[in-house]
């Protein structure tokens, strides 16, 4: 209802009727908005609101009111952090870190500024940290403490071998009484959230108010930002958070004309490591946690239908990720895709890798004949919660973990193709992967698990059962 409310405001605005959207905002409010969700705006749609004698009443009490999204961890190695914040207003932002026992100061991030031109957000880099190490932080805004004082731990040096866990998912609807899910993955003390698309529904790319309304009603909610502020978070779109349903938005940098914009939103709502190449902008990108080398990949800037053959990646991302592939000093590589691999997973559709099938065809053989090990994959989309296993004539089979049923009311039936290993859809999910690559034969448990925490299935993938012969 407060949602409502909001959404109802914004309406009367673009009316001009500003009495109207004081009363909505006043109902919202009543009904348990926090006043943080109308600071942080959208700020260029509520500026008549903000001259009303109803604002500086609203405003009272929330002069220090600051910090209104974040902090959130992103990009945590062996030895740095990156810290993303959105402020009120334009101001020095930095990040301080502690050790875990004391208050001692170990490491602090240099100063930047907030701006409009990046919609008050920041991204904080701490380095100079030890691998394998807890810590604790908080947020300096022009020197003030502005947020909690919160934990986290770095993960092991690259390359070597550690344990570790990774809970990943999409299909992220705003669905309030879902919302529940992030406390229950936080439970879980994962070190890594990958969200994989369908992350925020949008569904809207031409229209930028629609877009930062999204992403703000995410990231103020409080279960969010209690994972996110102890839990490195990597992020790849799918089409309800990059266009519309099972967009194929064409090879283009600059048509539609939408895609920079929808792009320079995704980018500075999130942390990750990189975006695509200097001259190709995209949401593909890979790191390692300890001796691991995840890759993901952007299903939808670049999808083309009209190549020969088509085409999701596009030939620069393609070349990049046979190169990255060629190269990985991973044990286990984890290749991840905002859309399912499986053959036959989503029935009569052309949107998953089924639409892509010379492509497919070409990364599946390349990995066959450059003996690559340890490969395995990872994907979201289809609203439930499967692991599936597609043999190969090569005799290296191809495991696939899918889910994508975070916070959605709509469900998806378990499509039984020939691999099919096990499904879950009664509630919603996400995807737990325990890794161990300090045992003899490195290996990985992955668990369905659902909203209230009940583990539902798991299977142990061994490295040596991904291993060309």
């Amino acid at each position: 209802e407060p949602e409502t409310h909001f959404v109802k405001m914004l309406n009367s605005l673009g009316r001009k009727d500003v009495e109207a959207a004081v009363a909505h905002a006043q109902a919202a409010l009543d009904r348990g908005l926090p006043f943080a969700r109308l600071a942080a705006g959208p700020r260029d749609a509520l500026a008549p609101l903000r001259k009303t004698d109803a604002w500086q009443e609203w405003a009272k009490g929330h002069e220090k009111l600051n910090l209104l999204h974040g902090p959130m961890l992103g990009n945590v190695t062996g030895s740095s952090v990156d810290v993303w914040i959105r402020t009120r207003k334009p101001v020095k932002a930095e990040v301080v870190v502690f050790g875990s026992d004391n208050g001692v100061v170990r490491a602090r991030s240099e100063a930047k500024m907030t701006s409009p031109e990046s919609d008050l957000t920041a991204v904080l880099t701490v380095k100079r940290l030890r691998p394998n190490t807890a810590y604790r932080y908080t947020v300096l805004l022009d020197g003030e403490p502005a947020s909690q004082v919160a934990s986290f731990e770095t993960v092991a040096e690259e390359g070597s071998p550690s344990k570790f866990r990774v809970a990943f998912g999409g299909g992220a609807g705003h669905v309030p009484k879902w919302e529940y899910m992030w406390d229950t993955i936080l439970k879980e003390k994962p070190n890594a959230l990958f969200m994989l698309g369908d992350n925020v529904y949008i569904d809207d790319p031409t229209q930028p108010l629609t877009q930062d309304y999204c992403y703000y009603r995410r990231q103020a909610r409080p279960e969010w930002r209690r994972l996110v502020g102890s839990t490195a978070v990597y992020a790849i779109y799918d089409d309800h958070d990059f266009g519309t349903n099972d967009c194929v938005p064409g090879p283009d940098i600059f048509k539609p004309a939408w895609k920079p914009e929808v792009f320079k939103r995704f980018d500075r709502n999130w942390a990750n490591p990189q975006y695509g190449t200097p001259k190709q902008p995209g949401c593909w990108f890979d790191f390692y946690i300890g001796d691991v080398h995840f890759i993901m990949l952007d299903g939808r800037y670049y999808r083309d239908r009209k190549s020969s053959p088509p085409t999701m990646l596009g030939p620069v991302q393609r070349s990049w990720l046979f190169h990255t592939l060629k190269n990985s000093k991973g044990r286990f590589k984890v290749l991840a895709s905002p859309v399912p691999w499986t053959i036959g997973i989503k029935p009569g559709s052309k949107d998953p890798w089924d639409g892509f099938p010379e492509e497919r065809e070409l990364i599946f053989s390349f990995v066959e004949k450059s003996k690559i090990n340890g490969l395995f994959l990872i994907a979201a989309d289809r609203h439930r919660t499967d692991l599936r296993i597609t043999k190969r004539e090569s005799g290296f089979p191809f495991v696939e973990f899918e889910s994508s049923k975070l916070t959605n009311r709509h469900t998806h039936g378990v499509v039984k193709t020939d691999g099919l290993v096990w499904g879950y859809n009664k509630t919603c999910s996400f995807a737990l992967m325990k890794f161990d690559t300090t045992a003899d034969d490195p290996v990985v448990k992955f668990e369905a698990i659902t909203i209230d925490g009940e583990v539902v299935h798991d299977h142990e993938l061994k490295l040596s059962t991904i291993t060309h012969k």
